[in-house]
């Protein structure tokens, strides 16, 4: 696979967890190809939010090398970036590079002009500030990420983990964004459409949840999954299976399933030669027909195509556009 190089662009008071998801998803592995660079100010460091310094970043310069640059929020983010930061940002965008926010560093992309126009999010309780600095960008509140062709915006802290685990679901397929999600223990699979914050009561300590059921259906997706079955295993009525599954997830149990199988197609096109059929019958989508319908949808391609740009030994994928 060609190397394809990583910025990510720590601006002073940078959150550190913000910072820590691109660096931690992009960071070398043998079955990927990106290269990562942490770019800081001149003076080669950059002091975080929480008062600690990062230390040994590269400058500005590193942007012009760079294919995808990421932007994590920042805690001074009502201030607009230093010129020649917006400059690098532009001049990188003008050359085709791909520009990526996590939470505020939707602000960054927003001063340097880049979103005019465009429709983003960020951090659901930096929305209406975003919206007030700079008129001409509109901010979907109730996302997590959108992908915008070259320009990718994510909300806060975990939005940005999905949205770079998006990112190489694009660039290398499933089963490698699948890898990556195992390796941090996060979920392989969030759609950017998922509302940012889903407003519920703290449990009780004793409180049930949904999680061992959704763990058991992701290894019977072969079997058919109707709410009865699903709340069967959690012993809960269907009712309140919808009920928590939304509270949990924040969309109904089918469009999560429908996610999950989609998801386990992706990987089946990846890691064998099983035909279409096969591979309908084992994720629970039936048939071939409506397995090519609903991928078509969820991935705006077919499988064959889908398969011979992600099947692991063929030649590095080329980039596809928004899914």
């Amino acid at each position: 696979m060609a190397p394809h190089r990583v910025a990510v662009l720590a601006l002073p008071r940078v959150l550190p967890i913000d910072l820590g998801i691109p660096t931690q998803i992009f960071n070398a592995r043998s079955n990927t190809p990106y290269e990562l660079t942490v770019c800081g100010g001149a003076r080669g460091s950059v002091m975080t939010s929480t008062g600690f310094t990062v230390g040994d970043t590269a400058g500005l310069p590193a942007l012009a090398q760079a294919d995808t640059i990421i932007v994590p929020g920042y805690w001074e983010y009502r201030r607009p970036p230093a010129p020649e930061v917006a400059a690098a940002l532009k001049l990188a965008f003008s050359r085709g590079a791909r520009i990526v926010s996590i939470c505020t560093g939707a602000f960054a992309l927003a001063a340097a002009g880049l979103l005019d126009g465009r429709t983003v999010t960020t951090h659901w309780a930096g929305a209406d500030e975003l919206e007030e600095l700079y008129p001409r960008v509109r901010v979907d509140r109730g996302v997590l990420y959108i992908d915008d062709g070259p320009l990718l915006t994510s909300a806060g802290v975990t939005a940005g983990i999905d949205l770079c685990l998006h990112i190489v679901r694009k660039d290398l397929g499933a089963a490698v964004a699948n890898d990556i999600a195992r390796e941090l223990v996060a979920a392989p699979h969030r759609d950017g459409g998922q509302a940012q914050y889903i407003a519920q009561s703290l449990p009780e300590p004793t409180a049930r949840t949904l999680a061992d059921t959704r763990d058991w259906a992701l290894s019977h997706l072969d079997e058919p999954l109707t709410l009865e079955v699903l709340a069967r295993h959690a012993r809960v009525s269907t009712r309140t299976l919808v009920r928590m599954w939304r509270q949990e997830t924040g969309i109904t149990p089918h469009q999560w399933l429908l996610t999950a199988r989609v998801n386990h197609v992706r990987e089946l096109l990846e890691v064998t030669d099983l035909g279409i059929e096969r591979i309908a019958a084992q994720s629970g989508l039936g048939t071939g027909t409506n397995l090519r319908a609903r991928f078509r949808d969820a991935v705006g391609t077919t499988p064959s195509a889908y398969r011979r740009a992600f099947q692991r030994g063929s030649d590095a994928p080329e980039r596809h556009g928004t899914p």
